[in-house]
């Protein structure tokens, strides 16, 4: 297993304010990849007249808000698992598959081996090569597969690179991983926020493969981690009825259900989502590959991987600058196959986006000092 480092999660504004003294109310936090735009204006508008709904329970199979997800994701609803939040929904698959050799793609999102380890598995990683902008090798990741590997999990668009793998390739690694025996777990977390969605979703391969299953969640695409409402979409239909038989009943809230069937309604607000993250993508990457010191790679999410090309640079100065002016980045040093010379950063409203930019590029290659006491 690759020992992780601690760091700071988008999530850990509380650490951060005690550390530097900053106000977490105060910060921005460039590191949590979740929607600028807020929630819904839709859901924010409705949902308290909503508010009765919590002196009942909720419809145990989620009929109506699964039919919803259907509708906004292409797919049946009986393809559709509820979860609380996708972290359940992971945790909930490697219990039912409990794989003994699990082969991730890499540098990504720990919870995948963490929740491999808990069951007893082992975790190995495939590698993105820097030298090609850590695209996939469909050719060459194929080639590592054999009847030995239980489980393949991929993230894409990936978290941190923001790369993407095209479906057309996708449903190359499933023939082989098919041939092998392998179920094929894919975290789509990101895949809202591409311009190109229809050419990166799986949803579409549900329906001729049942070695897939596919995560989203409304906490990033939906700015609701806080509500905790994940899904799973598989056309595997002994897997959902195994993993809705392991779920604890109701583990979404009534005002979640709704709230779900309320977001997913609101065209206007998904519209402008896209639009923003694609415009700020493009005129972010355009100026930080602009800076010899830096290189940016292809970003397809809401974020983007940049290495640091100056020697005299490294992540933890970076990110010890930007939280001074009140500015949280990702420091990236922590994932595998990372070092110190890689930062992530998502994309916010074009005025906090140009005062990350200013703050990035007038960097002087210096050593940061410690953080106050």
């Amino acid at each position: 297993m690759i020992q992780h480092k601690d760091h700071f999660h988008g999530s850990d504004l509380e650490k951060i304010e005690k550390i530097y003294g900053i106000k977490k109310e105060e910060i921005v936090s460039f590191s949590a990849n979740v929607n600028p735009l807020g929630i819904s204006p839709l859901l924010r508008e409705t949902l308290a007249s909503h508010i009765d709904a919590i002196t009942t329970y909720p419809d145990r199979e989620y009929t109506s808000l699964r039919k919803c997800i259907a509708g906004y994701t292409g797919t049946d609803y009986e393809n559709i698992i509820m979860g609380n939040g996708s972290t359940e929904l992971i945790s909930l698959f490697i219990q039912i598959q409990r794989p003994q050799k699990a082969l991730i793609i890499g540098p990504t999102y720990s919870e995948y081996e963490r929740e491999v380890s808990l069951g007893g598995g082992a975790c190995l990683y495939y590698p993105l090569k820097e030298e090609q902008d850590f695209a996939l090798d469909a050719a060459d990741f194929t080639s590592h597969l054999n009847e030995s590997i239980d489980l393949v999990v991929i993230c894409n668009p990936n978290n941190p690179t923001s790369g993407a793998i095209p479906r057309r390739t996708m449903r190359k690694i499933l023939d082989v991983c098919k041939q092998n025996d392998i179920f094929v777990m894919v975290d789509e977390t990101y895949v809202e926020f591409a311009d190109n969605y229809e050419e990166i979703t799986s949803v579409p391969l549900t329906a001729y493969y049942n070695n897939i299953v596919i995560l989203r969640g409304t906490s990033k695409f939906f700015a609701c981690p806080g509500l905790r409402l994940g899904y799973a979409i598989t056309g595997n239909r002994d897997l959902t009825k195994e993993i809705n038989k392991r779920k604890n009943p109701w583990t979404i809230n009534s005002l979640a259900a709704i709230s779900g069937e309320i977001m997913f309604r609101d065209s206007d607000y998904i519209t402008r989502t896209r639009a923003l993250i694609s415009r700020e993508r493009s005129r972010i990457s355009e100026i930080i590959m602009a800076d010899g010191r830096f290189k940016a790679y292809p970003p397809n999410g809401n974020f983007m991987l940049v290495r640091l090309l100056d020697d005299a640079l490294s992540s933890g100065m970076l990110f010890d600058q930007m939280i001074r002016q009140k500015m949280m980045i990702r420091d990236c040093s922590t994932f595998p196959f990372l070092d110190n010379k890689y930062i992530r950063f998502c994309f916010m409203m074009p005025e906090m986006n140009d005062k990350l930019l200013s703050c990035l590029l007038k960097t002087e290659s210096r050593e940061a000092g410690l953080p106050p006491q």
